[in-house]
């Protein structure tokens, strides 16, 4: 059973620093998902920066319409509508960067608020000693040049004990708090967290992704390493990941069929496995 103290509006916002992110708040105890909840808002017309943030859910969404494992009172899921792009004729660059900025972000936020180093799976899960510790799932919706409306869903396993997680979750998940020791502020984390996304995304809509690229790549783990690429049912790549491109693409070297050296391949969507050596 976790002792995490409960989330509340007036904690998150005490320490809040943000110019929209979050200055419109709801908190619930529980939702089917954060992300349906902030997309039916969107549609609804709420205004850029909306959070939605909810203490558990009882049908959290992970990419490629996997479940989140969603408990009560221990971690933190929460989503953010994200209106426009800010530069004339970079929506595609932004769909491919929003993903890896929040990834950067979450990351930020937790060295700053819980002394921990993430490190980034390409495109978007957060690890911690290997072992997936959150993820993103954004979502789009009515994606026009004029008025593209994107939510980010944000999962980080906070302050849960390894025994709580389920069987099968157990050699592949972690949380701070079972790195740490300790437990962490979700509250203040989630200012944290707010703060560095809106800082994120600011700079990529007024500069582009020249210096999130180079901070990706720090903390991305995949890069270097040998990978297998699920783009499909029955579509996949061996290779080794070299780097990431200035669209966001993971640039993957393939495993050699003849002497030659083989092209570097662009891969902007599909899983990709970290493979032992």
């Amino acid at each position: 059973m976790s002792l995490s103290a409960p989330l509340t509006l007036d904690n998150i916002r005490s320490t809040l620093a943000t110019t929209s992110f979050g200055q419109c708040l709801h908190l619930y105890q529980e939702l089917p998902s954060t992300n349906s909840e902030a997309l039916a808002l969107a549609q609804a017309g709420a205004a850029h920066g909306t959070v939605v943030v909810a203490e558990s859910q009882s049908a959290g969404k992970g990419r490629r319409t996997r479940a989140w494992h969603s408990p009560p009172g221990a971690n933190i899921y929460c989503s953010i509508v994200v209106r426009g792009v800010g530069r004339e004729g970079a929506l595609a660059e932004w769909l491919s960067w929003v993903p890896l900025t929040s990834a950067l972000a979450v990351a930020e936020a937790v060295q700053i608020t819980a002394s921990l180093s993430l490190s980034l799976k390409w495109p978007n899960d957060l690890l911690l000693h290997e072992r997936k510790v959150g993820g993103i799932l954004c979502e789009s919706s009515h994606v026009s040049a004029k008025d593209p409306i994107v939510v980010i869903g944000i999962g980080l396993n906070v302050n849960m004990p390894h025994e709580s997680f389920p069987d099968e979750l157990r050699p592949i998940a972690t949380s701070l708090f079972e790195v740490s020791r300790r437990l962490i502020d979700r509250n203040r984390l989630i200012a944290q967290l707010l703060f560095e996304l809106e800082q994120g995304l600011d700079e990529l809509r007024s500069h582009g992704a020249e210096r999130l690229r180079r901070a990706y790549t720090a903390r991305c783990g995949t890069l270097g390493k040998r990978v297998r690429v699920l783009m499909g049912p029955e579509q996949e790549l061996l290779g080794t990941a070299e780097s990431i491109s200035t669209d966001g693409a993971l640039q993957i070297r393939p495993v050699p069929s003849s002497p030659t050296t083989p092209p570097l391949i662009g891969v902007r969507a599909a899983d990709v496995i970290h493979l032992r050596e």
